[in-house]
């Protein structure tokens, strides 16, 4: 089965496959907002906030795989297993044993990272207010490193489900560059490069946990190295604070969106 859908999706990529052909490639979505594209018109699901054009949207019309997308805004890896919202059914049902593709990006909202930049910003300049470095100093590492068996878990239980896919993790972005861009971004240098280490931090621990359950990471962060919060409003690729764009603070963009599934696709 493997052999087979590396086979269809490279020639797919080609331009080589037959639509009929590319079809049967199978492709399950799961994930968190950061997949759904939150916020990102069209919206095709309000409680899961899921737009037509996320990035799973995007790898499989570059491979011409049949979706299934069950990415929900909020989930966390417990909304694999469980119900979401008491009534979104658990994301693992989506696998079937002829499953070819699972792409995945999840941990965001177990670690709180969006809570954890809102509590970075800082409307006035140093040394008036609060720095989120000094107040959270390594709790944000200390929930990442609790955190990360639980993917592992996760990707086992995927593998278990559909045997013969290629898994994928997908990590997070450059949500904002060195030192910041304070006022653009209200946030502290210091505590910008703290937010974004954070950040790095938990798509290491993704990344350590695929490699060693059989999956496949991707690295999404030098995808969006000078689309951050910071470029240019029409340039982002990841939303900022305050949102100038059809998305929701600190959430890829349509066109970021467009980029990751670039990216997910051309590493299959």
């Amino acid at each position: 089965m493997r052999i087979r859908y590396a086979v269809v999706a490279a020639l797919t990529l080609m331009g080589l496959a037959s639509p009929a052909s590319a079809a049967e490639l199978n492709y399950v979505a799961l994930g968190d907002s950061s997949v759904s594209g939150s916020g990102v018109p069209i919206q095709v699901d309000l409680v899961c906030t899921r737009s037509n054009r996320n990035w799973p949207a995007v790898v499989a019309s570059k491979l011409n795989a049949k979706l299934t997308d069950v990415s929900c805004g909020g989930a966390t890896v417990n909304d694999f297993s469980a119900k979401q919202f008491g009534f979104v059914p658990p994301q693992y049902d989506a696998l079937r044993p002829d499953t070819d593709l699972v792409t995945l990006t999840i941990g965001g909202n177990d670690v709180s990272l969006v809570s954890t930049a809102l509590g970075c910003v800082n409307a006035l300049p140093e040394p008036v207010g609060v720095s989120c470095a000094d107040r959270l100093g390594n709790s944000v590492s200390l929930a990442i490193q609790a955190w990360a068996p639980k993917l592992g878990i996760a990707l086992e239980e995927i593998h278990r489900r559909s045997p013969d896919a290629e898994v994928i993790v997908a990590g997070y972005g450059t949500y904002i560059r060195h030192n910041g861009c304070w006022p653009v971004q209200p946030i502290w240098a210091r505590d910008a490069n703290f937010m974004q280490a954070m950040v790095d931090e938990l798509s290491a621990a993704m990344r350590t946990q695929a490699l060693a359950h059989n999956a496949k990471f991707v690295d999404l962060a030098p995808v969006t190295v000078g689309y951050d919060t910071c470029a240019p409003i029409g340039h982002r690729y990841i939303e900022g604070l305050v949102p100038v764009q059809p998305t929701v603070p600190l959430h890829p963009t349509a066109e970021g969106l467009a980029a990751y599934g670039a990216a997910v696709a051309a590493s299959v």
